[in-house]
């Protein structure tokens, strides 16, 4: 993608000047490069890229700062003033649009959080299909755009692997233009078009960690996720405590432990909140 790439659990932004023709044809000097866009409220000179070599710049974070949608808006600022602007023939780049939903004659670049990546954990495959030219799989994970995850051809038909954090995504096929639902996945949802898109539940598994109460005889998790049930999660006795892993979707969760018959938040997690009862509980958030 242009303007940044991904790498395991980081985010690195990718300034290259030959890109950008405005600035590289200004005859100005470069002295810095800093990112803007909607995840630091566009501020011009906050989040400063470091020189890598003569026309390349580079700022690296991690990508779990990225937590409030699945894409992103943003530019490069040259000097403070100049707002670089790729040409527009890029396949991440967006027409931007004023504060009243017109568009402006520029473009942003586009950043999404869910990325194709042979280390993936979500693996999409369809069947058949094999004299398709081109198939690509767009849901609300990439805003249902066209273009950018393309599937490969495989001996039975198509796939392509896909990093997503936890959630529940409605998804379709794209082949050869034709838009169609996943044939070998029942769960859907009515859409809009009269129609239907699939549906996929990506969870996380969660380990939930009490240390200590090693005289404890019985431990339970107890929460949200499972109706606040006081015997179905017995936690494991380990040699540090108890614990107890089980698969969430992306969310916040409230949850207790009770031991020996006596309930008590996680002395481990100071995120704590009441709920609609007047009680507290601790916190558990997926993401």
């Amino acid at each position: 993608m242009m303007g940044y790439k991904i790498i395991g659990n980081d985010i690195i932004f990718v300034f290259d000047v030959d890109d950008y023709p405005n600035i590289k044809n200004n005859g100005e000097r470069i002295k810095d490069v800093y990112v803007a866009g909607e995840f630091n409220d566009w501020a011009p000179d906050k989040w400063k890229m470091k020189k890598t070599s003569d026309s390349v710049y580079e700022l690296k974070m991690e990508l779990s700062d990225f937590t409030d949608d699945f894409d992103w808006e943003f530019k490069f600022v040259v000097n403070g003033i100049h707002w670089a602007e790729p040409s527009g023939d890029f396949k991440n780049s967006v027409e931007a649009l004023n504060k009243y939903g017109e568009p402006l004659m520029v473009y942003n670049l586009k950043m999404y959080t869910a990325f194709a990546t042979k280390y993936g954990n979500v693996k999409f495959k369809l069947k058949g299909y094999e004299d398709a030219d081109k198939v690509i799989i767009s849901g609300t994970f990439n805003r249902w755009d066209e273009t950018g995850f393309k599937m490969n051809k495989t001996n039975y038909g198509w796939e392509v692997t896909l990093q997503l954090r936890p959630d529940i995504y409605e998804y379709k096929f794209i082949v050869d233009g034709d838009w169609i639902e996943d044939p070998n996945n029942p769960s859907k949802t009515s859409n809009k078009f009269g129609g239907y898109n699939s549906l996929i539940d990506v969870q996380k598994i969660v380990s939930f960690q009490l240390s200590d109460f090693k005289d404890a005889k019985e431990v339970v998790l107890s929460g949200d996720f499972n109706d606040w049930s006081e015997d179905l999660f017995k936690m494991e006795k380990t040699d540090k405590g108890w614990i107890y892993k089980l698969r969430l979707a992306g969310g916040k969760y409230h949850y207790k432990f009770i031991v020996d018959g006596k309930w008590i938040t996680d002395p481990y997690n100071s995120v704590l909140e009441y709920d609609g009862n007047g009680n507290i509980n601790s916190v558990c958030m997926v993401k």
